[in-house]
């Protein structure tokens, strides 16, 4: 039998791992640029012009530079 804590946390969805292009960097905190033109700060170790892995706005990591496609549902 599970606690209520971590049963109500199964009910809030995880923050989405998105990817962007770092556009600016001050302070420990980029700016990136997501694929459909939205911008978002994100704390985190990178580079400008590098493609980032953002989540719950901090860097992940590095992603590689492949072409992105922007799908609408």
């Amino acid at each position: 039998m599970q606690n209520l804590y971590a049963q109500f946390r199964q009910l809030i969805p995880e923050p989405p791992l998105q990817a962007g292009v770092v556009l600016d960097v001050v302070a420990g905190v980029a700016t990136v640029q997501l694929p459909g033109g939205g911008r978002i700060k994100a704390r985190g170790q990178a580079a400008v012009g590098q493609t980032v892995f953002v989540r719950d706005e901090v860097i992940e990591g590095v992603a590689p530079s492949l072409p992105m496609e922007v799908i609408e549902i």
